[in-house]
């Protein structure tokens, strides 16, 4: 082995570690200040996010000659409006019914435990009040943590009213006043970060649209195929199910699983233990579907990511920060791409054009001895 090539390699093994140890040191203080920050960011995030999903109406009514801020206001209302409805179209049917939901319930229990105490299980009354002692017992043990978890419930509750009402401010600002965002922030920054930031934001922007469209287009292929499923066994509110599995789609890991849980719910009430199990195995299906199969080919179509790219950033998000960590996963995801791509093109040497091989070669004269 040569001694100077091992000693070279040895100091740039070492200063790429060092730059390394100080990208991630900088990564860190930057995430500590962000979760500092994160009452304001959220909000913020959330309206940028509602933003992508209604500026193409709003858009469209300035192309029309409306004023930014009639626009802006129009659209906030009517975007009101349907999200009211939609609540109002879930809601309304199942407390209608809630009388016989919960009748429902107790009537599916009862079956459930006589199911078991048959073959091929064979579970006995004994074992079946020993389960049922032993989980009241551990939930009298955890009461404590119950109505501390009930605390933390209404807080969060508080702060997601919060949240919504900033976001929603900020979203008529967005639609307002966010064409002359690019314009102004270019005159603010100086040599050619006037031109680079602007752009990378641009395409930020874009980027986050195709988000916004695919998680939509997801939510309403999962409506569909789920709102057949319970039409074709006959279970009573379809279109609410639906309509709560298109908003659900917006909310990873618990989202499905609510949605998921009220149509097992109905349909035991409703249609009894079978359809509820059939209505379970759709659902799983779907959702498999969903997060193995459409999801990663519909966002990485429109992200421009790889569908592994995808799975990877939910799952590392979800580990990181739990149900926001996933929901923000590949958007993130998506714009890190984005500037990493446009530092490449900055930084990729300019392409020289080489010699055309189909072009003919000039005559060359050999030369004459004399």
């Amino acid at each position: 082995m040569s001694s100077t090539k091992t000693r070279d390699a040895l100091r740039t093994s070492a200063r790429v570690s060092a730059e390394l140890l100080l990208i991630i040191a900088m990564s860190a203080v930057a995430l500590w200040l962000l979760g500092r920050m994160w009452s304001v960011v959220w909000p913020l995030v959330v309206g940028l996010l509602l933003t992508t999903l209604t500026w193409p109406a709003a858009n469209v009514l300035r192309r029309r000659g409306w004023p930014p801020a009639l626009a802006a206001s129009v659209v906030t209302v009517v975007f009101l409006l349907v999200a009211a409805g939609v609540v109002a179209l879930i809601a309304v049917p199942v407390a209608s019914q809630s009388g016989e939901l919960s009748d429902g319930v107790v009537e599916g229990i009862q079956r459930l435990r006589e199911w078991a105490a048959g073959p091929p299980l064979n579970i006995g009354d004994a074992q079946i009040d020993r389960a049922f002692d032993s989980a009241v017992a551990k939930a009298q043990e955890g009461l404590g943590s119950m109505v501390g978890a009930v605390v933390t419930g209404v807080s969060t509750v508080v702060n997601g009213v919060v949240t919504a009402v900033l976001a929603l401010f900020l979203m008529f600002f967005f639609l307002k006043d966010g064409p002359r965002f690019l314009p102004w922030l270019a005159r603010q920054l100086p040599g050619r970060l006037a031109t680079d930031v602007p752009t990378v934001f641009a395409r930020g922007w874009e980027t986050l649209g195709s988000f916004v469209r695919s998680q939509a287009a997801v939510g309403l292929l999962d409506a569909v195929l789920i709102g057949i499923g319970l039409w074709v066994l006959g279970v009573p509110l379809v279109l609410p199910l639906a309509v709560l599995t298109f908003v659900s789609a917006f909310v990873p890991i618990v989202g499905a699983l609510f949605a998921g849980f009220v149509a097992v719910l109905i349909a035991l009430v409703s249609n009894g233990l079978t359809d509820a199990l059939i209505v379970l195995a759709i659902i799983v299906v779907v959702q498999q579907l969903e997060g193995n199969v459409f999801q990663p080919m519909i966002q990485s179509r429109g992200l421009g990511l790889h569908a592994a790219v995808v799975l990877l950033a939910v799952t590392l998000g979800g580990s990181l920060a739990g149900i926001v960590g996933s929901l923000l996963a590949v958007p993130v995801a998506a714009l890190i791409a984005v500037v990493w791509n446009y530092v490449r093109e900055q930084l990729a040497d300019p392409v020289v054009p080489g010699p055309d091989p189909d072009a003919d070669e000039p005559d060359v004269v050999s030369p004459v001895a004399p």
